[in-house]
């Protein structure tokens, strides 16, 4: 009785691969004649037993479903799905043969591959050429998974989710790309032509040959720099983008710790202490920055606002100072300085408004009024060269207006109010 069942088993795995040799034959055949319908109904008719099947039929199996999704991708339709589809059928037959040992399907499939990463890389550069952001992330990274030893796929990858504002899938390549290690650096090549006597990049071997001929000479080579502080600086700008400001912070100083000169890594630190309240966080970076580079009026001018609001007045108009020294055009140092000299104005009213009518009384209101108009005539050439530098600047024409009108200047009130009139 055992022997009969043993057998009868043997049969039925003998029938199961019989039938799957003649499909996977014929989806083979009509491969060939351009018939992906055909197919694909052969292959369907197999797929639910194909796990069972034998390795050396797997393979072949997975070999077809590569090259039937290949073909149809060519052919138009959900392209990306196709390509998707033919990456994974690819990925699965080269592991199916690996672990059997046998190579039979792996060269062309792997010749199948390169093409395939081709035709993806120019089909997302067109896409990014056309602002579609999204295909061209999807594409890159597909072209990354076939043939993970080719990194940049998945850093243009990453760029091209950025630009296309996918900051979730963007975070995600970028991760990656730091837990690999990837710093994109590579060695250029170069000879200048002797004829044009231009600098040309050329591969290494195009370059001593050429040299050798005497066509070019000065042969030089350059290393680029390494991406992998850009991509760590990355990850905690979009870390902030998503509102996670703690994570941002761990990141850009991990940034930091890479490339410890990049001011913009400093700023950006900074900028995160201010989302989060932390001024006094942010004044020490932004000195910190300044060390690094005292020549950035933009440094000063937002150490500036935070010295301002922190109290130290005096202190806030030697920044603003600096900032305007630096860079004479900064519009926004001219105005800040305005509005922090002008601001101690409050507290002179108040005190105004606070005296009574006794002899001494008069006499502190009229030594605040002139306290008051001197703070106006202080601010005045502030407000006058943000109007050289901005006419249109409708904020510094009516604060002048007001001033003029204070301290009797009627004929620069008029042209101030006819100004404002004109602006609004």
């Amino acid at each position: 009785m055992k022997k009969k069942i043993f057998i009868f088993s043997a049969l039925l795995i003998s029938s199961l691969s019989i039938a799957q040799k003649k499909e996977l034959r014929d989806a083979e055949k009509a491969l060939k004649k351009g018939s992906i319908a055909d197919a694909r109904t052969a292959l369907q008719s197999v797929e639910n037993s194909i796990d069972s099947a034998d390795e050396k039929y797997q393979a072949q199996y997975y070999f077809l479903e590569g090259k039937l999704n290949y073909e149809q991708a060519k052919k138009g339709g959900d392209a990306d799905e196709s390509y998707q589809k033919a990456v994974e059928a690819f990925k699965q037959l080269i592991e199916v043969e690996k672990e059997s040992g046998s190579e039979k399907y792996t060269g062309e499939a792997s010749q199948l591959i390169q093409t395939i990463s081709a035709d993806l890389v120019n089909s997302a550069v067109e896409d990014n050429q056309n602002q579609d952001y999204a295909a061209a992330a999807k594409k890159l990274y597909m072209a990354y998974q076939l043939d993970t030893n080719n990194q940049d796929y998945l850093y243009y990858a990453a760029s091209s989710a950025v630009n296309g504002e996918d900051y979730d899938t963007a975070l995600k390549y970028y991760e990656e790309l730091k837990e690999l290690g990837y710093t994109g650096e590579a060695v250029k090549y170069y000879a200048t032509n002797k004829e044009s006597g231009e600098r040309e990049e050329l591969s290494k071997e195009q370059r001593d040959l050429m040299v050798k001929a005497g066509t070019h000479e000065k042969p030089e080579e350059e290393k680029t720099e390494s991406r992998f502080p850009e991509i760590v600086k990355n990850i905690a700008l979009i870390y902030s983008q998503k509102g996670d400001s703690e994570k941002a912070i761990e990141a850009v100083q991990e940034a930091r710790k890479v490339d410890p000169e990049d001011v913009n890594l400093l700023m950006t630190e900074a900028n995160l202490y201010i989302k989060l309240g932390q001024k006094d966080k942010f004044k020490e970076v932004m000195e910190q920055a300044i060390q690094k580079d005292p020549n950035n009026p933009m440094l000063y001018y937002n150490l500036g606002v935070i010295t301002g609001e922190q109290g130290n007045k005096e202190q806030a108009r030697k920044y603003y100072e600096k900032a305007i020294e630096l860079d004479p055009t900064y519009e926004a140092s001219y105005m800040n300085m305005a509005s922090l000299i002008l601001g101690e104005e409050v507290a002179i009213v108040d005190e105004m408004n606070s005296l009574g009518t006794s002899k001494a009384d008069n006499k502190r209101y009229d030594e605040l009024k002139a306290k008051r108009e001197g703070l106006y005539k202080d601010a005045i050439p502030y407000l006058e060269k943000i109007l050289e530098l901005n006419p249109e600047s409708v904020e510094a024409t009516k604060t002048l207006m007001n001033i003029y009108g204070s301290i009797g200047e009627d004929a620069k009130y008029s042209e101030m109010k006819s100004k404002l009139e004109t602006m609004q």
